[in-house]
């Protein structure tokens, strides 16, 4: 009779148990689930916000019946957290209409190059820059913006980079001016900086131009202004171009409603 030690015996049972939880976990999750009639919807937060930003827009969908999956944009690099969300995008099963707000839109410009999952791209108040352009050099394209006075001295990094904040007694203008004082508190304590670097950083070759685009910006956006919105959406052949009146930059938080809508349309558009 084959005899064990007792803490061989103790660590198998363990590894065995830890491949049935793993087994059980991959089965479930919806990132590894079969393909089906609607894609998955991957959302990307912009600088200065975290995922949080999206819990509205994550509700309205999730009561539609789509999976929804909110990426942790790392903000140190535009490739680096392109390349971040990219692999991410590459580990989903479904197609995909990927979202970006603010910065997240660089970062979904890029990051959707090689995932032939991408069916759609949907831009929030977000770049959408050509080959070549930064963040900085939109940002300035047009008057309008207001951010720049609202930054808190920059934090510098190892290697020569900064960490940008917004001041949180200036947060409500240039980003949040349609949001209760109440939630403008909240978000500007949980400020996630992104560095000066992503920001400055030339785009690769745009998605856009292969992937079809939705594009939703406020009217009242202080930190892209709307002319740079309505520039970079004609640009791209928006196959619909949605302008919230009086909408703050962050208008998933305000009008979350009216953004699900605008993300549906472009998954119903790429299920077919």
């Amino acid at each position: 009779m084959l005899t064990m030690k007792p803490g061989a015996l103790f660590s198998r049972i363990v590894r065995s148990a830890l491949c049935a939880f793993l087994g059980a976990v991959i089965t479930s999750s919806p990132i590894g689930a079969k393909a089906d009639e609607k894609p998955t919807i991957v959302l990307v937060h912009g600088a200065m916000t975290d995922s949080s930003s999206w819990f509205g827009v994550v509700g309205e969908l999730q009561a539609k019946g789509y999976r929804v999956v909110a990426a942790a944009n790392p903000l140190r690099s535009l490739k680096s957290d392109a390349q971040y969300v990219s692999e991410l995008v590459r580990s989903i099963k479904t197609p995909v209409v990927l979202v970006g707000h603010s910065y997240g839109g660089s970062v979904i410009t890029n990051a959707a190059n090689g995932n032939s999952n991408v069916k759609a791209l949907v831009y929030v108040a977000a770049f959408a820059p050509d080959e070549g352009e930064s963040a900085f050099d939109l940002i300035g394209k047009f008057p309008g913006s207001v951010l720049g006075s609202a930054l808190a001295p920059p934090v510098p990094l190892a290697g020569g980079a900064n960490d940008l904040y917004v001041d949180p007694t200036k947060f409500k203008e240039p980003f949040a001016a349609d949001v209760s004082d109440t939630q403008v508190k909240l978000m500007a304590a949980t400020i996630r900086p992104v560095t000066d670097a992503a920001l400055r950083e030339a785009s690769g070759s745009p998605a856009w131009k292969s992937i079809p685009s939705w594009f939703v910006y406020g009217s009242g956006d202080k930190s892209i202004p709307p002319a740079a919105h309505a520039f970079m959406a004609s640009r791209a052949g928006s196959k619909r171009t949605a302008v919230i009146s009086g909408a703050s930059h962050v208008v998933m938080v305000s009008h979350p409603g009216e953004v699900a809508v605008v993300i549906e349309e472009s998954a119903v558009s790429a299920s077919k």
